[in-house]
């Protein structure tokens, strides 16, 4: 059965919930952490990434953090830095940070559900597909960037780019 036909009406519908459904759809790992939050790891060309959705009802804004773990030498993080403003540039929902600390590539976006409104399992989805998308069309460039000394902005030229159309 689609998904889609699972949730007619998703108005009362948590959206843990529907992100919980989705991963079970199709087959992915993934923790129900409360019911608030769930953690899954999604399987791409260059890494499996770390994705965490929470609801939070107070600003009524579903958060996705998509991370990587990346360790670049010190002397790169001014040139990845750079790389990451060009690749936020590109990006029109969501945005990367490097959290040093913790030695992560962040990917964030939050949906803003405000007045009631609920999201969709093709919006989450989207929201989902998005975060590691973006983050597989950038991480060519952000390690070129931090291993391979090149400028950020001939890094961005290998970023992949959105197909259209067909082969």
């Amino acid at each position: 059965m689609p998904i889609l036909e699972q949730y007619p009406h998703t108005d009362d519908i948590h959206p843990i919930d529907i992100v919980e459904t989705l991963a079970e759809h199709n087959d992915w790992d993934f923790d129900r952490i409360g019911h608030d939050q769930i953690a899954m790891a999604m399987e791409g060309s260059w890494r499996t990434y770390s994705l965490t959705l929470a609801w939070a009802p107070a600003d009524e804004t579903l958060r996705l953090i998509c991370t990587f773990e990346m360790e670049p030498p010190e002397a790169a993080l001014p040139g990845l830095y750079e790389a990451l403003n060009r690749a936020n540039d590109l990006c029109w929902a969501g945005a990367f940070s490097f959290w040093q600390e913790q030695k992560l590539m962040v990917y964030r976006y939050g949906l803003v559900l405000a007045g009631g409104a609920s999201a969709g399992p093709e919006q989450i989805d989207r929201m989902l597909m998005a975060a590691v998308l973006n983050c597989e069309r950038f991480y060519p460039a952000f390690q070129l960037v931090s291993w391979a000394g090149r400028a950020p902005a001939e890094a961005m030229d290998v970023a992949i780019a959105e197909a259209y159309g067909r082969a």
